[in-house]
C-alpha cells in the first residue's frame, strides 16, 4: 500500500516536472524551427513528434518496465534522464542542422529529413516525459481516491506548466538565452529526481498482480463499484464500454488541441502575434486545464458514475466553443481598447491576460475535468494501472496530435467558422459515445432517462450554439489590436485564412489599397509606403554593378520584387514566401502597383520559409533583398538574427549586395538598435537610407556589400538615362526621386558613423532570438520620429562611402543636409 502521507509531496513534484516540460518544448522548438523552418508544415511536424513522443512513452512504459521496480525509482530515473537528455539536445543540435542542411530536400523527401530531424531530437526525452504518470500509477490505488491522485497528478502537472511558459517567454529566454533556460529545466529535472529517490527509501514497495483496494471503504464507495468481470457477459461489456471511453477521451484530446490552434490564431490577431502572445495564451489554456483536472479529481472520488460527468463534459463543450467563438468574432473586436494608451506594455499584458481568460477558460475547464473522469470510468482492480493510464492517456495524446495537425489545413481549406462547427459536432459525438459505454454496461432506467436527457438538450443547444459561430471579421483580419478604433473606416474588399497567416485586403476612401497580415498593415499604396517598398527594390539592383539573379524574401503586397523586376539586368526573380494565400492576393489587387509581378515569366514564388530556403538550396544570387513581418511577430527574429545574415551572405556571388527593412514606427529604441547592430557585425561597412514622412522618421533601408566598395553616383546616374532604364526612372520618378542623387540622398548614416550609438545594443543571434523580445515590449508605441532623430546625430559627412565626380559629390552632400 502506497504511503499516503507522501502523496502532496509527489504532487508538488508533477508541479515542477511540468514546469520543466514546457520549458524545453518552448526552447526546443524555437531551436528546431531555426534548423527546419517555422512554415505551417514544419510547425506541425514539430508538435506532431512532440505529442507523439509523449504517446510512445505512456504506452511503452508498462510493457517494458516490470511492475517489481519501485514505481518513484523508475520515476526518479525518468527525470534524471530527461534532464540529460535536454542538455544533449542542446549541444547535438548544430550536428543535426548539418545533418539535415547536407540531406534535405524539397517535396515528400524534404517532409522525411524534417520529421527525422525532429525525431532524433524530441522522440528520446519526450518518450520519457510521457512514461511518467503511468509509472506513479504503479505507486497508487486503484480505488476512487486513489484514481483521483492520478487525477490531482495531472492537474499538477498542468500547473506547473502554467509556470514553464510563464517563465520561459517572459523571463528566462527575454532576459538570458536559450541555453539558460535548458540548464534551468535540467536542474529541476535533477532536483525532483533526488526528491523521488529519497521517497522511494522511504516507502519500501511490494510487487503484486494488481495494486489492492484499500480495505477502508471510500467517499462513495457504496454507491460505486469498479466493473464486473465475474461473467463472460459482463466482461465483454465491461470491455466495449472501456474502449468507448477510449475513444471519446481521444476525441477530447483531438477538440482541445484542435480549439487551441484556432483560438490561439485569433487572439494573436486581436494582441498583436508577439512571443508574449503566444506564452499569455498558452498559460491561459493550461490554466483551465488545470482548474479543469482539480475539479475532475474531486469529483470522481464520491461520483455514482464518472461516465454521466465525462459526458456532460463533452454536451457543454459544444456552448462553451460557441462562447468561444462568438467573443472572438462579435464581441472582443469591438470592446473599446487602444492599446497605444499606455507606454507600458505589462499594462496591455494583463489586460490581454484578462481578455484570454474570459474568452478561453470554460472550455478549457471542460477539457481539463475530462481526463481525471475518463481515468476514473475505466480504471479496475485486475489490471496493471501503469497500462491502463499509459493507455487513456495515450488515446487522449493520439487524439490532440490529429486536432493539432488538422486544425491548420482545416482553417486554410474552409475556414475557422466552419473548422469550428465541426469541433462542436464532434464534442457532441464525443458525449454520445459515452453515453454508449454506459448503455453497455447497464441497462438501467436511470441512465437511459439520461440518455434521452442529454439527447434532446443536446440536439436543440447545438442548433442554436453553430448559429453563434461566424467568420472571422475582416476589421479583425485588418486591424487586430487597433479594431475598435477602426470601425466604418474601411472597405474590406478581400479577407482570407491561409496556412500560415490570415489575409485581408481593404480600400480606404480616398482610394488608398492596405495589403494586411498579421492583424496590421505590412504594406499600401501610401505614399510613404510605396516609397520604401521601391527604395529597397532599386537600391538592391542599382548599388550592385550586375544584379542578375535577386532573392526578395517576403512577397507583402510585391512592390519591392516589383521594383527588382523591372530592373532589365535582372534575369531572375525569387521570391520566397511562406503563405501561399498572400501570392494569390497580390496578383490580384496589387498588380497596378507592384508592375504585375507575380505574373512576369522571369519571377519564381518559391513557398517556403526563406531561411529553411536558403538554408536548403545551393542557388547563389547577386543580390538578397529582405522584407518580412515585423520583427515582434513571433518567428520573425529569426530572419534578422547574425547568423542568417551570415548565411545570406554564403548565398551572394562576388560583388552581391543584402539590403533589409528596418521599421521605426510600433517599435522601440532597444530593437531598432539590435536589428541595425546585428547586421553591422555580419557588414562593418553597411550603411543606413531613411525613409521619412511629413519629414519625420517612418523606416529605414540597410545596405551590406560582400566586398565594401563605395557606391558610384556617377553610374547609377548613367545606368537611369539609359533608355532601357526607362522603367527604373519612371518607378523612382513616380515616389519622388528624380536622380541618383535624390535616391541616395535618403543616405541617414554608416556603421562607423552609429558605432557610438550602437555600443549598447543588443546582437540577435540564434541562441538567443533576442530581438523578438525586445519589439515585442514595443509594438505599441509610436517612437519612430525620436529614434530616427538620434541616428542623425550621429551622422557625418559620407567620406568613402559614395564616388564620383566632385560635382556629384557636392550636389549629393547638398542633398543629404537637406
Amino acid at each position: 500500500m502506497a504511503s499516503r502521507r507522501f502523496l502532496p509531496v509527489l504532487l508538488l513534484l508533477f508541479v515542477g516536472s511540468g514546469c520543466a516540460a514546457l520549458i524545453y518544448e518552448v526552447v526546443w522548438f524555437q531551436l528546431l524551427q531555426l534548423v527546419i523552418g517555422s512554415s505551417s508544415v514544419s510547425l506541425a511536424v514539430l508538435l506532431g513528434t512532440f505529442m507523439g513522443g509523449l504517446c510512445l512513452g505512456s504506452l511503452t512504459l508498462s510493457r517494458v518496465i516490470p511492475s517489481k521496480h519501485h514505481p518513484l525509482l523508475v520515476y526518479a530515473v525518468l527525470e534524471l534522464g530527461i534532464g540529460l537528455i535536454g542538455v544533449i539536445v542542446l549541444f547535438a543540435m548544430p550536428l543535426v542542422g548539418n545533418v539535415y542542411t547536407a540531406w534535405a530536400g524539397s517535396g515528400t523527401w524534404g517532409l522525411v529529413m524534417r520529421g527525422i530531424a525532429a525525431g532524433v531530437c524530441m522522440l528520446p526525452p519526450t518518450m520519457l516525459m510521457g512514461a511518467t504518470l503511468p509509472a506513479l500509477a504503479r505507486w497508487v490505488e486503484t480505488t476512487p481516491t486513489g484514481v483521483s491522485w492520478l487525477g490531482f497528478f495531472y492537474a499538477g502537472n498542468t500547473a506547473g506548466a502554467v509556470v514553464g511558459s510563464l517563465l520561459a517567454g517572459f523571463y528566462l529566454l527575454r532576459v538570458f538565452d536559450m541555453p539558460t533556460a535548458t540548464y534551468v529545466a535540467a536542474t529541476l529535472n535533477t532536483g525532483i529526481a533526488l526528491v523521488a529517490f529519497l521517497l522511494a527509501k522511504a516507502t519500501p514497495h511490494q510487487m503484486t498482480a494488481a495494486t489492492p483496494q484499500s480495505t477502508e471503504p471510500p467517499a462513495g464507495a457504496r454507491r460505486r463499484s469498479l466493473p464486473s468481470t465475474t461473467t463472460a457477459v459482463g466482461s465483454s461489456q465491461s470491455e466495449q464500454g472501456t474502449s468507448f471511453v477510449y475513444f471519446a477521451i481521444a476525441l477530447s484530446g483531438m477538440t482541445a488541441l484542435a480549439a487551441e490552434v484556432i483560438w490561439t490564431r485569433t487572439l494573436s490577431l486581436l494582441f498583436g502575434g508577439s512571443t508574449y502572445t503566444f506564452s499569455l495564451i498558452l498559460a491561459t489554456f493550461l490554466v483551465g486545464l488545470g482548474i479543469g483536472s482539480s475539479v475532475g479529481a474531486a469529483l470522481s472520488r464520491g461520483t455514482v458514475s464518472p461516465r454521466t460527468l465525462l459526458a456532460w463534459c463533452q454536451a457543454l463543450l459544444v456552448g462553451a466553443i460557441a462562447w468561444t467563438a462568438f467573443l472572438l468574432t462579435e464581441s472582443l473586436p469591438y470592446w473599446p481598447i487602444d492599446p497605444s494608451l499606455s507606454m507600458d506594455p505589462w499594462f496591455n499584458f494583463q489586460l490581454d491576460f484578462a481578455r484570454c481568460l474570459w474568452t478561453v477558460l470554460p472550455g478549457a475547464i471542460l477539457w481539463g475535468a475530462s481526463f481525471p473522469l475518463a481515468l476514473s470510468s475505466v480504471v479496475t482492480t485486475d489490471k496493471d494501472p501503469a497500462r491502463l493510464v499509459g493507455g487513456l492517456f495515450a488515446a487522449n495524446t493520439l487524439g490532440a496530435i490529429v486536432g493539432a495537425i488538422g486544425a491548420g489545413l482545416a482553417v486554410a481549406w474552409y475556414g475557422s467558422q466552419h473548422a469550428q462547427q465541426f469541433l462542436m459536432a464532434v464534442c457532441a459525438i464525443s458525449s454520445l459515445v459515452v453515453i454508449s459505454s454506459a448503455l453497455t454496461t447497464t441497462a438501467s432506467g436511470g441512465v437511459l432517462r439520461f440518455a434521452m436527457v442529454v439527447l434532446v438538450i443536446g440536439a436543440g443547444s447545438a442548433a442554436l450554439a453553430v448559429r453563434a459561430v461566424h467568420p472571422v471579421p475582416g476589421l479583425l483580419v485588418a486591424y487586430g489590436r487597433y479594431a475598435a478604433t477602426r470601425v466604418g473606416t474601411a472597405e474590406y474588399i478581400y479577407v482570407g485564412e491561409g496556412l500560415n497567416s490570415s489575409v485581408a485586403v481593404s480600400r480606404l476612401s480616398n482610394g488608398v489599397l492596405n495589403y494586411h497580415n498579421a492583424g496590421k498593415v505590412q504594406a499600401s499604396s501610401e505614399p510613404q509606403d510605396m516609397r520604401l517598398q521601391r527604395m529597397l527594390g532599386h537600391l538592391t539592383t542599382l548599388v550592385p554593378s550586375r544584379a542578375r539573379s535577386v532573392l526578395v524574401i517576403g512577397c507583402g503586397a510585391g512592390v519591392t520584387a516589383g521594383a527588382v523586376s523591372v530592373d532589365p539586368m535582372v534575369e531572375r526573380v525569387t521570391i520566397a514566401e511562406i503563405e501561399p494565400l498572400v501570392v494569390k492576393t497580390v496578383s490580384t489587387y496589387f498588380s497596378e502597383h507592384n508592375f504585375d509581378v507575380v505574373r512576369n515569366p522571369k519571377v519564381h514564388v518559391q513557398i517556403d520559409d526563406a531561411r529553411h530556403f536558403l538554408v536548403t538550396t545551393t542557388e547563389k544570387f547577386d543580390a538578397i533583398t529582405s522584407d518580412p513581418l515585423d520583427p515582434w511577430v513571433k518567428g520573425a527574429a529569426m530572419l534578422y538574427t547574425r547568423e542568417f545574415f551570415e548565411l545570406a551572405k554564403r548565398h551572394l556571388n562576388p560583388g552581391g549586395v543584402v539590403t533589409l527593412f528596418v521599421q521605426l514606427y510600433e517599435s522601440n529604441e532597444g530593437a531598432v538598435k539590435s536589428e541595425i547592430g546585428t547586421f553591422f557585425e555580419a557588414f562593418p561597412k553597411g550603411v543606413v537610407f531613411g525613409n521619412t514622412y511629413n519629414g519625420a522618421g517612418y523606416d529605414l533601408v540597410l545596405l551590406g556589400q560582400l566586398e565594401p566598395a563605395p557606391i558610384s553616383i556617377d553610374e547609377m546616374e548613367a545606368r537611369l538615362r539609359r533608355p532601357e532604364y526607362t522603367p527604373v526612372a519612371m518607378s523612382l520618378h513616380q515616389i519622388g526621386f528624380s536622380s541618383a542623387v535624390d535616391l541616395l540622398s535618403t543616405y541617414a548614416g554608416s556603421a562607423p558613423d552609429l558605432a557610438g550609438w550602437l555600443k549598447d545594443a543588443a546582437i540577435n543571434r540564434d541562441r538567443n532570438l533576442r530581438l523578438q523580445y525586445l519589439a515585442g515590449l514595443g509594438l505599441n508605441l509610436r517612437q519612430g520620429d525620436m529614434i530616427y532623430r538620434n541616428i542623425l546625430a550621429y551622422r557625418r559627412s559620407p567620406e568613402g562611402v559614395f564616388s564620383g565626380s566632385d560635382e556629384m559629390k557636392s550636389l549629393l552632400r547638398n542633398g543629404i543636409l537637406r
